[in-house]
């Protein structure tokens, strides 16, 4: 694979450089470099300078409002939008459910849809997991019943992140009888969240803010004009769904610059009489960490290009999936490691009760406690790790 730059993606390269130093604005570059979590407002503004821009929607097809960008430019603005402090874009509307509407869904709901995900008018979460119905999917309980034009909902999600924020939820819902296998019986539905019946309880995570909920549905009615292709097929389309979310949660560009984030701290850090960078054990784990980075790296750009001929990512998507997250929670690790007494569990109680503007600790150090906290579900969430074993054993070596 040629990894040098042509000088048409050299100025691309430069082109992206000057627009993020000129637009993104200052307080959410800071906020994302320090590691502060942002508020909706600071990810709706800086959606919508993207679709100013026309550039918010990197994995849509030109006709939708995509950028028409080559993988090796898409690879050029992941990594310098993780160098500059751009914070990532929530995925539900423009990487989840966006790609199942433009594939399956009627033209009625594209034209409805599509343009308010694009410029972030519209908040999207989604309706996957069950109490008990995580990894095991298809045996999900909540129900659809037909009912003229509606569908009568009935059920609870779990782990469903952002909920209280957003506008709309899409779900997998079960519309056939007992008598029908799991996967058959599943349709793919867009829910109001504003519908009556329904009912969003926090959920407070390890890391000590309310990320995830659960979505309580009570008789809820939707019109049938709102389920996504045929009844019964909602499987399918969830695995397409599934595929994108999963190489979306590799991250190598953010992992890059955290690594490289993670070096100056350590090369600042007291170890004796010398720098934690230079303790032989530490540097040892910095090696591992950055070769299987950039080993990830390179299956990500080769599943970019499978993916710019116009298919879906495949058993690749499983690959940079569990990698990715493994990558991730061994960088959290040497955080944890770096923070040293930085990382005492004050610290996460001063960020349970709310950031003050004072992290304890150099730099983003102090805050490594309540990111490794919460970054422990990476490996669970979008199918847990061990699940993505199973894609890649049944996919590429038919088993």
């Amino acid at each position: 694979m040629n990894i040098d730059f042509s000088p048409e993606e050299l100025a691309f390269q430069q082109e992206v450089q000057q627009f993020l130093q000129e637009k993104l604005p200052e307080d959410i570059r800071e906020k994302t470099l320090k590691e502060i979590p942002l508020e909706k407002e600071d990810f709706v503004r800086w959606q919508k300078i993207l679709y100013e821009q026309g550039w918010a929607a990197t994995n849509w097809p030109v006709e939708y409002g995509g950028t028409g960008w080559t993988p090796t430019q898409k690879h050029i603005w992941a990594d310098e939008c993780a160098n500059y402090g751009v914070p990532e874009l929530i995925p539900f509307g423009l990487k989840m459910v966006a790609p199942v509407i433009f594939t399956y869904g009627s033209e009625e709901q594209k034209q409805r849809f599509l343009p308010d995900i694009l410029a972030s008018n519209v908040w999207w979460c989604q309706g996957y997991s069950e109490p008990n119905a995580g990894s095991d999917l298809a045996s999900l309980k909540t129900t659809a019943v037909r009912d003229g034009d509606e569908y009568i909902v009935n059920g609870t999600k779990t782990w469903n992140t952002l909920g209280h924020f957003a506008d709309w939820i899409f779900c997998l819902v079960r519309t056939g009888g007992p008598q029908v296998k799991n996967q058959a019986a599943i349709s793919f539905l867009l829910i109001d969240m504003n519908h009556p019946g329904i009912t969003v309880s926090p959920i407070m995570t390890l890391g000590g803010h309310h990320e995830v909920n659960e979505v309580h549905f009570d008789n809820v009615r939707v019109p049938v004009e709102n389920r996504i292709g045929e009844e019964g097929q909602g499987w399918t389309y969830a695995k397409v769904l599934l595929t994108h979310e999963r190489t979306g949660i590799a991250r190598v560009a953010k992992s890059k610059k955290r690594l490289q984030t993670l070096k100056d701290l350590a090369k600042e850090t007291c170890d004796g009489e010398n720098s934690l960078l230079e303790n032989p054990a530490f540097a040892q784990k910095l090696a591992e960490v950055e070769i299987d980075l950039l080993a990830l790296e390179f299956t990500e750009l080769r599943t970019l290009a499978a993916v710019s001929t116009g298919g879906a990512p495949g058993a690749e998507s499983s690959i940079l999936k569990i990698k990715g997250t493994e990558v991730a929670q061994l960088i959290d690790e040497l955080y944890m490691e770096t923070a040293g007494y930085y990382g005492m569990p004050f610290v996460r109680e001063q960020f349970r009760s709310g950031f003050d503007g004072e992290w304890v600790g150099p730099g983003v150090i102090a805050s490594s406690v309540p990111r490794y906290l919460n970054n422990r579900k990476s490996s669970i969430y979008g199918g847990s790790n061990e699940i993505q074993k199973n894609i890649i054993s049944k996919w590429v070596l038919g088993l």
